[in-house]
């Protein structure tokens, strides 16, 4: 087993649940930690064999552009796609974070983080 890392993914997007949050957007930043059987890739050198980071990003970016109430349901929604997309995959980490969110304090940003394995023959 590896791991691979895709890590500060800045995104611009409109989640939140007040309206002004899905009209003016907000700075996003999202990390991205899955797990696969790297072996058949580190001797073979050929990205076919392994999970393509390229594919991990455009994932997080085409999702993050569907505008959510909850960045708990943006971050399910990753890994769904993730695991229905690339067969390599047996576990994900995702943790999507709202930079400066209008909470009314001094936060640099709130976070959440979703973790799932892939569930036995599924495919």
């Amino acid at each position: 087993m590896g791991i691979i890392k895709v890590e500060n993914i800045r995104v611009y997007a409109y989640h939140g649940c007040l309206k002004e949050e899905t009209k003016i957007g907000s700075d996003y930043k999202v990390d991205l930690k899955v797990t696969a059987d790297l072996q058949k890739s580190a001797s073979s050198d050929q990205l076919a064999d392994t999970v393509d980071y390229v594919f991990l990003n455009k994932v997080v970016v085409e999702e993050m552009a569907k505008p959510s109430a909850l960045l708990e349901h943006v971050a399910k929604r990753i890994l769904n796609r993730i695991f229905k997309e690339d067969q390599l995959i047996t576990v994900a980490t995702v943790a999507v974070s709202k930079i400066n969110p209008p909470i009314g304090g001094d936060v640099q940003m709130v976070t959440i983080e979703l973790t799932e394995k892939r569930k036995v023959g599924a495919k």
